[in-house]
């Protein structure tokens, strides 16, 4: 089984940006957890900034792999293009969010991506992209 975790803007700064909110554990710490721990499962792991390059990172992955794990930070609320990419692609994607976007401000309880995606999963922070992979299984 292969999966890709897809993390969009600022989530290169976990560990650093907004601890209250994020925690203190660097994507990258996490990740080597999570590929101890499911050992059986060929995770892979991307992160941008640039929309157009998570649209292409998507395009890439999504008639082969498995399943997608996408955080698309702020971009989930902005881009019909990446909600369009879900849409063109066989592979299944689940939405995730490390915080609870609806107890957030109102313009994070619009999705563009939740129409085309098998599910979402957030405000359980990193442990969100944990139950994604369990879904898969």
């Amino acid at each position: 089984m292969k999966i890709l975790i897809l993390n969009g803007p600022n989530l290169n700064l976990l560990g650093r940006r907004e601890p209250s909110i994020y925690g203190n554990l660097t994507f990258d710490e996490f990740f080597d957890s999570l590929k101890k721990k499911y050992t059986n499962i060929e995770l892979q792991y991307y992160q941008s900034n640039v929309e157009g390059e998570i649209i292409n990172k998507l395009h890439e992955v999504g008639f082969s792999f498995d399943g997608v794990i996408l955080n698309a930070g702020a971009y989930t609320h902005t881009s019909v293009a990446i909600g369009d990419a879900i849409k063109g692609i066989e592979t299944s994607v689940i939405e995730v969010h490390i915080s609870n976007i609806q107890a957030r401000e109102n313009f994070r309880h619009i999705s563009y991506i939740a129409p085309n995606a098998k599910g979402i999963i957030a405000g359980f922070g990193l442990q969100s992209y944990e139950l994604a992979i369990q879904s898969f299984l």
